[in-house]
C-alpha cells in the first residue's frame, strides 16, 4: 500500500518499506544508475512555479529561476518549457541558459564581479537587463557597450540593509555585505547611471537573502525600496520594472516559510497601496523552485561505533552535499527501504552520518537516529538545491548522476563523471 507523502515532500512517498518519487522505485533507479545519485521531482518543481504564478496572476511579471540553486540543463529545459525568465550570475550560466533553449529577453544578469567579456557575451546575445552592483561596474559597463555599439539595460541593486533573519553566509542586504549599492548612496548613483550614454537605466533591483522563512524581511525591503522608487523618479528618472529578488526558503528542518502565493498576496497589496500595482514586477527565486523536488540517494559503506559517537559511513560526501559543511545546514535522512526485524521495526542507533573524505567538515547529518547496515540505501532530502550546482572533485571524485523524474519517465539527465572526464583538460 501506498502511504502518505512525507511532510514536506508531497512527491515522495513510501510504497510498503520502499521510498518512492513520483511513483519510481529510489532503490531500482540506483541499482540502475548507481550511488551517490541525485533524483529530482519534475512535478514538484511545476507545483512550487505554480504558487509563483498564483501569486501574480493578473499582474505583469516576470519569474527568473536562479538557476544557481541548480543549473542541470535538464532542470533547466523544465523551466524553459514552463516560461520562466532566468536569472544567472556568470557567463557560464548564460551559456547553459542558451544550451536549455530558453529566451535570453527573459535573462537577468547579477552578480558583483562581471568581467568585460561576460558584458560583451551578455550584450550579443540579447539579455533583457543588468543588475548592477557597483558604481565601478557602471562605468565598466558604459565603456564595453559603447564600444559594441549598443546601450545596455540596467537595474541597480539596492542593499536596503534590512536582516533577512537567516544564516550569516547568505545573508545579502545588510551593510556589511559585499552586494549591492548602499542604500544611502542609491539617488546619486541612478543620476550618475541616467548620464551615461552607453546604459539605459531600466528598474531597481534588491536582494536580501536566501532561506528566509517569514515574511517581515521582504515587508521591510519592499518599503526602503519602494522610498527610493519615488525619490528616483521625482529627480527625473524613469523605473520601468522593480525586482524584488528571490530568497522565499523551504522546509528542511520543520521551517515553516509563507507559501509563494500568500507571500506575494501580502507584497502586492503594499504595493497597490503605495500606487505601485501596476508596474511590472521581476522575481528571481531559485532554492524554493528546487530545493526539495531533488534528493540524494547514497549507500552506507560500514558503520563504526566509538566511545563518543557512532559514525555511519556513507559514499556521499562533502563534494556532492556541500551545505552541511560550508553553512551547518540540516537535511533530513530517512531510508530508502524501512529496515524491518522480527516483531517490527529495527531498533534505531545515533549516528554522525558521514562522508569518505579526508576532512573532519565531511558530514551530512550529526545525531541521527537510523537503523542501518552496511549495503542499505539512504535517501538526503531536500538535495535539489546548491547540492550538484556546488559540487566539486575533491578528493578526485567523480560528480554524481542525475535523474529526472517525470511519472512514469526516468531520464538521466547527466551521467556519472568518470576519472576520463577528470583528466581530459590536464597533462603531466
Amino acid at each position: 500500500m501506498t502511504l502518505p507523502a512525507l511532510p514536506g515532500h508531497p512527491h515522495i512517498a513510501r510504497h510498503g518499506d520502499a521510498l518512492q518519487i513520483e511513483g519510481q522505485s529510489l532503490a531500482a533507479l540506483a541499482a540502475e544508475h548507481g550511488t551517490p545519485l541525485f533524483v529530482y521531482s519534475r512535478q514538484w518543481m511545476l507545483d512550487a512555479l505554480a504558487a509563483y504564478q498564483r501569486g501574480f496572476e493578473g499582474r505583469n511579471a516576470l519569474i527568473c529561476y536562479a538557476m544557481k540553486a541548480n543549473s542541470s540543463l535538464g532542470v533547466l529545459r523544465v523551466f524553459a518549457e514552463a516560461g520562466c525568465g532566468f536569472d544567472i550570475v556568470s557567463g557560464g550560466e548564460l551559456a547553459r541558459v542558451l544550451a536549455a533553449g530558453a529566451d535570453p529577453a527573459k535573462v537577468i544578469f547579477s552578480g558583483v564581479g562581471k568581467t568585460r567579456a561576460e558584458m560583451r557575451q551578455a550584450l550579443a546575445a540579447g539579455i533583457a537587463c543588468f543588475n548592477v552592483e557597483s558604481e565601478a561596474e557602471l562605468e565598466v559597463l558604459n565603456a564595453v557597450a559603447l564600444e559594441e555599439g549598443q546601450r545596455a539595460a540596467v537595474s541597480i541593486r539596492i542593499n536596503p540593509n534590512v536582516d533577512p533573519k537567516t544564516h550569516p553566509y547568505i545573508s545579502t542586504g545588510l551593510k556589511g555585505n559585499k552586494f549591492g549599492v548602499a542604500h544611502d548612496r542609491a539617488l546619486a548613483v541612478y543620476q550618475h547611471a541616467a548620464s551615461l550614454p552607453g546604459l539605459r537605466v531600466l528598474g531597481i533591483d534588491c536582494h536580501i537573502g536566501s532561506q528566509i522563512t517569514e515574511a517581515s524581511p521582504y515587508l521591510d525591503a519592499l518599503e526602503r525600496v519602494l522610498d527610493l522608487v519615488e525619490a528616483i523618479e521625482n529627480a527625473g528618472i524613469a523605473l520601468h520594472h522593480l525586482d524584488f529578488g528571490g530568497g522565499l526558503g523551504i522546509d528542511y528542518n520543520h521551517d515553516t516559510p509563507p507559501a509563494a502565493d500568500v507571500l506575494w498576496k501580502q507584497l502586492l497589496a503594499r504595493l497597490d497601496a503605495r500606487g505601485f500595482g501596476d508596474r511590472k514586477l521581476v522575481v528571481e527565486p531559485g532554492r524554493s523552485l528546487v530545493g526539495n523536488a531533488g534528493v540524494c540517494v547514497t549507500e552506507v559503506l560500514y558503520t563504526k561505533p566509538g566511545e563518543d559517537k557512532n559514525f555511519c559511513i556513507v559514499d556521499a560526501a562533502m563534494n556532492d552535499l556541500p551545505r552541511p559543511a560550508m553553512y551547518q545546514a540540516f537535511h533530513q535522512i530517512v531510508p530508502v527501504v524501512a529496515r524491518n526485524e522480527v516483531g517490527g521495526v529495527a531498533d534505531a542507533t545515533i549516528y554522525d552520518v558521514v562522508g569518505p573524505v579526508c576532512e573532519s567538515g565531511d558530514w551530512i547529518g550529526r545525531d541521527r537516529a537510523l537503523a542501518v547496515r552496511a549495503g542499505d540505501l539512504l535517501a538526503v532530502l531536500s538535495a535539489g538545491a546548491y547540492c550538484m550546482s556546488m559540487a566539486s572533485n575533491y578528493n578526485t571524485r567523480g560528480r554524481a548522476a542525475e535523474v529526472l523524474v517525470s511519472g512514469e519517465r526516468a531520464t538521466l539527465i547527466r551521467r556519472r563523471e568518470s576519472i576520463e572526464d577528470q583528466l581530459r583538460s590536464e597533462q603531466a
